[in-house]
């Protein structure tokens, strides 16, 4: 089984893509199925709205070392720039899709619709997401919810593409994603971790010292509640203290005995640090040109791995 999973660098990994991300795809290379992995920095996708060139490289760089820091090492890691056939596909994909289907996608919706100074790579997008996952023959793609409409668009454009110029691409089925942990932000527990967020105070970065996650558990909204059975989940009532109890499983910790939030805080920190520390220890020995080697490495095997499709659909649309 194939499972492809890529990464945009547009902030620093936080601990929500250790717990939710990076744990499942580690498991997947040592799944009993023999999967195959390809997991990629979608650095291409960054491109889509103002950005710093100097801190995209220098987040690709940083993402690149801490997928192998994690042990994502049994995989094929690559850039997404430097396997050209996702650029040249996309433009494949780009003259079978149509102006309807591109305009609904909810991304260009909320974030690009008349908007002038909007970038049209924006709205294209969703047909380079599509060429990342038809370039590798994938049969089955996870999706969570956020996801499923470009999949969905995915299946769409092979779909028009195969009846149109001939059986090119594998058409993949769309699979609920494994669920992983639900990691929230400390100071918005109704909201995702996110590494794009500009407030960081409420993010665990990965390579987060313990003094900065101690201070950043320790501000975690909780609620008013004391007393006997104030520390317990309920995302409802108590999303703040649901987060921390979640972070703490997901970390391996226990909340038995707990029964003050100065306690659970503690907890928390304590359990987060253990599971960074040999994650930023890593990080640190990693040589940054044993990184640049198993990224080029990577990228090579995708530009192989890749090859017949699009020269197939080249060959299928009439180009020479």
């Amino acid at each position: 089984m194939i499972n492809l999973s890529m990464l945009k660098p547009t902030g620093h990994l936080t601990l929500g893509n250790l717990l939710g991300a990076l744990r499942p795809m580690a498991a997947a290379q040592v799944s009993p199925a023999g999967n195959t992995c390809y997991y990629g920095i979608a650095d291409l996708h960054a491109l889509t709205v103002d950005h710093d060139p100097a801190r995209l490289r220098a987040v690709t760089a940083e993402m690149a070392r801490l997928l192998l820091a994690v042990g994502l090492d049994r995989s094929t890691l690559f850039i997404q720039s430097q396997v050209p056939a996702h650029a040249e596909m996309a433009y494949l994909l780009e003259c079978t899709a149509h102006v309807g289907e591109l305009n609904r996608m909810i991304q260009f919706k909320e974030k690009g619709r008349n908007r002038p100074s909007t970038r049209v790579s924006l709205f294209t997008y969703p047909a380079l997401m599509a060429a990342d996952i038809l370039l590798y023959r994938p049969t089955d793609v996870p999706v969570g919810d956020d996801q499923r409409q470009h999949v969905e668009l995915t299946r769409d454009l092979a779909l028009r593409f195969n009846r149109s110029y001939g059986e090119v691409f594998t058409v993949p089925e769309i699979v609920t994603a494994p669920a992983g942990a639900r990691v929230m932000d400390l100071q918005d527990p109704t909201s995702k971790m996110d590494k794009s967020r500009d407030d960081a105070g409420g993010t665990i970065y990965l390579l987060d010292p313990p003094d900065v996650v101690r201070r950043k558990v320790g501000r975690a909204v909780t609620d008013s509640d004391v007393g006997v059975g104030s520390v317990r989940p309920d995302r409802e009532t108590k999303p703040g203290v649901t987060n921390l109890l979640d972070i703490l499983a997901a970390c391996g910790g226990s909340a038995e005995g707990i029964t003050t939030y100065g306690a659970l805080k503690a907890a928390v920190t304590d359990a987060v640090v253990a599971e960074l520390e040999p994650i930023r220890a890593r990080f640190a020995d990693l040589d940054p040109g044993e990184v640049s080697s198993v990224f080029a490495s990577g990228a090579e095997v995708c530009r192989r791995a890749t090859a017949p499709v699009l020269t197939a659909a080249r060959t299928a649309m009439g180009l020479a």
